[in-house]
C-alpha cells in the first residue's frame, strides 16, 4: 500500500491542495486564492506568476497541516487557460489567457467554414472558449516566440522540467484528434500552428517527472483536466451516469465508453481520460457563470455571498415572474452563442432580492437541465440520476430547484473536493500500476439527495419560461 499523495486542483479563482492516505483519508488541506481580471470586451487574464506561486503555496499549507511525507504528487488543471512560454528558461512571455477569454472570438470568425471538419476530427465546436483560437490569437497578436500551450504544460515544466500535457486535457484544445489521441495535423493547419512543439501527450496517470518544489524530491505521476478529474471521483466510470460540478462555471460531463459519440444535440464528445494506453470518452456540456453570477449579484450588493443564496432566496415563495437567462459570460452547450449577453426580465416594483436569488437558482438550474437532456438525447436514455459537487452544492435551494427542473434525483457528494481528490487518486494509480481504478477511488455516498418536489407539468412549464427568453436573446443577437 502506498503512502499519502499529494493532490492540487490549480482551479480559476484558487488553488486547492489534498494530502490524501488511502487508508485515513485527507490528513492536510490547504488553499491559495487566484485573482483573474476581467477586462472590458470579455477579456479574462490572469499574472502566470500567481497561477504557480498558488499551486506552491497551497501545497506547502497542506503538507504543513499532514506533517507526514507523500509518495507522489497529481496535479488537475483548469483545462483551456493558455499562455506562451520560454521553454528553456520557463518564464511566461504573455499572461495566461483564462477560459472564459473570449478574445478569440476573430479567430473563430475566420474558421466558420471549416466549422463541421474541426467537429469532426477533434469533437469540438468552433468557439473561442477552447484551447486553439487563444493560442493563434496570441502567435498573431502577441509573440511568436517562444512555446504556447495551456497551463498544465507549463505548471509541469516549471515543477519538473518535463514538456507533456494529458489526454484529457489535450482534448481541450481542439488540436487532438480524438479517435486517435494525437495531435491532428489538420487541425494544426487550420489554425496556422503546423510549426509549433507541442507538448508530449501522456496518460493520466504514470510517471512524468520528479519535483522538489514541495520539500523533498517528489514524483509527478497524475495529471488531468479538472472537469474529467471529478466525474473520475464520482465513480461516473460507464456509459450511462454523468455528474455536474458547481464552481466558477457549472459542467455537466456524461460518460459514453470506450468510443466518442459526436452527438447532434450541441454537446462536446471528449476524452474522459487515457489510462494504460486506452481511452474512455465522455460528453461536456458547460455553464459560463454559476459562482461567477453568485459573485456578480454579490458585487452589486444582492447579497452578501454564497451563503446567502437559501436564506434570501427563503425569503421568497418563488422568482415573482422574474426570469433571469445568468449568460453573464455568454451561452455555452447547448446553443454555442458566447457573443450574447445575459437578461433579466419580468422586473417590477414588487421584486425583491429574494425573488432575484430564485431567478438565478433557476437560470442556473435550467441551463444545467438543458445539458442533461442533450445528454439523454446523445445517449438515447435518459440520465437515471445527476450526481452533484462543488461549492454551490451548498445551497439547498440550488440543488431541490436543480431535482424539481430536472425530474431527476439530485445526489450531492459528500466528497467537497471531488477534482483533487480524483486526481490523487491518479497519482496513487501512477505509483500502483496493479491498482485498478476502482480500488484507486474513494468511497462514494452522497451527503444528501434532494427529489423532485413538484410535477413534470410544473417543471415543463418552468423551463418553457427559461427557454422563451434564451430564444429571445437569441433572436436579437449581441448587443
Amino acid at each position: 500500500m502506498t503512502g499519502p499523495v499529494l493532490a492540487v486542483d490549480q482551479g480559476t479563482s484558487g488553488t486547492k491542495a489534498l494530502v490524501i492516505c488511502p487508508e485515513r483519508g485527507v490528513l492536510g488541506t490547504g488553499f491559495a486564492a487566484v485573482r483573474p481580471r476581467h477586462l472590458p470586451g470579455g477579456l479574462v487574464e490572469v499574472d502566470p506568476g500567481e497561477l504557480y506561486a498558488s499551486v506552491v503555496e497551497a501545497a506547502d499549507r497542506a503538507l504543513a497541516e499532514a506533517r507526514e511525507p507523500v509518495t507522489a504528487v497529481g496535479l488537475a488543471n483548469q483545462g483551456e487557460t493558455v499562455l506562451a512560454w520560454d521553454p528553456d528558461t520557463g518564464r511566461p512571455l504573455t499572461d495566461a489567457l483564462v477560459w472564459q477569454d473570449r478574445r478569440a472570438e476573430s479567430v473563430c470568425a475566420e474558421l466558420t467554414d471549416h466549422a463541421e471538419e474541426l467537429r469532426e476530427l477533434t469533437g469540438l465546436p468552433l468557439d473561442p472558449y477552447f484551447a486553439a483560437p487563444k493560442m493563434a490569437w496570441i502567435r498573431r497578436h502577441l509573440t511568436a516566440d517562444g512555446v504556447v500551450t495551456t497551463s498544465d504544460a507549463w505548471l509541469v515544466h516549471r515543477l519538473t522540467g518535463a514538456y507533456v500535457t494529458d489526454a484529457a486535457t489535450a482534448g481541450r484544445t481542439q488540436l487532438l484528434d480524438l479517435d486517435r489521441t494525437s495531435w491532428s495535423p489538420r487541425a494544426l493547419d487550420l489554425y496556422g500552428l503546423s510549426g509549433e512543439r507541442l507538448p508530449e501527450v501522456v496518460d493520466v496517470a504514470g510517471p512524468v517527472g520528479t519535483t522538489t518544489a514541495f520539500g523533498h524530491a517528489i514524483p509527478l505521476t497524475g495529471l488531468v483536466v479538472d472537469q474529467q478529474a471529478a466525474l473520475l471521483a464520482q465513480r461516473v466510470t460507464e456509459p450511462g451516469g454523468a455528474k455536474c460540478t458547481y464552481g466558477t462555471g457549472a459542467f455537466l460531463l456524461a460518460h459514453t465508453g470506450d468510443t466518442p459519440r459526436r452527438g447532434s444535440s450541441g454537446l462536446v464528445s471528449c476524452v474522459a481520460w487515457r489510462l494504460g494506453g486506452h481511452t474512455s470518452y465522455c460528453l461536456d456540456g458547460q455553464v459560463y457563470t454559476a459562482a461567477s453570477a453568485v459573485r456578480w449579484l454579490t458585487d452589486l450588493g444582492v447579497i452578501k455571498g454564497a451563503t446567502d443564496l437559501d436564506p434570501v432566496g427563503g425569503s421568497a415563495p418563488d422568482s415573482g415572474g422574474v426570469t433571469f437567462v445568468p449568460a453573464l459570460a455568454g451561452l455555452a452547450a447547448p446553443w454555442w452563442r458566447g457573443d450574447l449577453r445575459g437578461s433579466l426580465t419580468g422586473l417590477g416594483l414588487d421584486t425583491t432580492a429574494g425573488h432575484l436569488v430564485r431567478a438565478l437558482c433557476e437560470g442556473i438550474a435550467a441551463q444545467v437541465t438543458e445539458l442533461a437532456e442533450a445528454a439523454a438525447l446523445d445517449l438515447g436514455e435518459p440520465l437515471s440520476v445527476l450526481r452533484v459537487d462543488g461549492g454551490l452544492t451548498r445551497s439547498a435551494l440550488l440543488m431541490q430547484t436543480q431535482a424539481d427542473l430536472l425530474q431527476r434525483p439530485v445526489e450531492v457528494s459528500a466528497l467537497p473536493d471531488a477534482t483533487a481528490l480524483g486526481v490523487g487518486a491518479l497519482a496513487r494509480l501512477g505509483t500502483e500500476p496493479g491498482l485498478t481504478v476502482a480500488e484507486a477511488l474513494p468511497d462514494w455516498k452522497p451527503s444528501s439527495v434532494y427529489e423532485p418536489r413538484i410535477s413534470a407539468d410544473e417543471a415543463a412549464a418552468r423551463l418553457a419560461g427559461f427557454r422563451r427568453e434564451v430564444a429571445a436573446l437569441l433572436d436579437r443577437g449581441p448587443t
